[in-house]
Formats: structure tokens, sequence, C-alpha cells
């Protein structure tokens, strides 16, 4: 199942700007498990919801990854996730960091603060 962070607000205005992105996946199964990561960005010229990274990859059983993506000059993002495993349980969770490595508590996700949606956004 699908699921997604929501708009998130990332200005100075707001708080702390995030630099990146940090998406962790725990794969708490003893199976692979292959997750999709979909990032948009809403950039301060256009206000229009932008992709910015489509990757897979695969979290091998009983264990975690963690990656980071630039998402510095957008007013907002969202991220969304999807495991194409569906019999295999992983958690998700997302975090916003400073450009010092921080993480910006407002902009933090965890995996019971997802919002499931039906299908991951069409990206062209």
């Amino acid at each position: 199942m699908p699921f997604t962070t929501g708009i998130i607000t990332s200005t100075r205005a707001e708080g702390t700007a995030a630099t990146n992105v940090v998406v962790s996946v725990r794969n708490v199964d003893t199976s692979d498990a292959t997750v999709v990561v979909q990032i948009f960005g809403v950039p301060w010229s256009n206000l229009v919801l932008t992709p910015h990274y489509v990757t897979s990859y695969v979290i091998p059983a009983n264990s975690s990854d963690i990656r980071e993506f630039y998402i510095a000059g957008n007013v907002a993002y969202e991220v969304q996730i999807n495991n194409l495993s569906p019999s295999v349980e992983v958690a998700f969770s997302t975090y916003g960091i400073d450009e010092f490595g921080n993480i910006v508590e407002e902009q933090r996700v965890l995996n019971s603060e997802l919002t499931p949606i039906a299908a991951l956004s069409p990206v062209s």
C-alpha cells in the first residue's frame, strides 16, 4: 500500500528550512522487500508540485536502509512511498534535515503518521 507525508512546508519563515529529506525503511520480515520512493518539490519559481526523485530498491530481510535526497530551494515537498512486496512487513519514516545535518523536528513523519493513498502520483 502506498503512503504519503502530505505536503510539508519547508521555509525559514515557518521554522527551519530543510536542505535534504531522509527516508528510512526498516524491513522487519524474513523476506526481501522492494520499495519505491517518490519525492516532489514545490519550487518558489512556480509553486507547482514537481517530481524530483523516483527510485526503487530492495531492502534485504531483517535490515534497514537510510537515504538522503536534496530538496533545498523548494517552499514545500512531499514524499510518497510504496512497498511493492505486500506480504513483507516494512516500516517507513521521513525527516527533513538542515544544511548542518540537524533534524528539523517539525518535518518528522513517523510510520504511524503517514497517510495511505490509493496509488503513487504519476510522474513523467
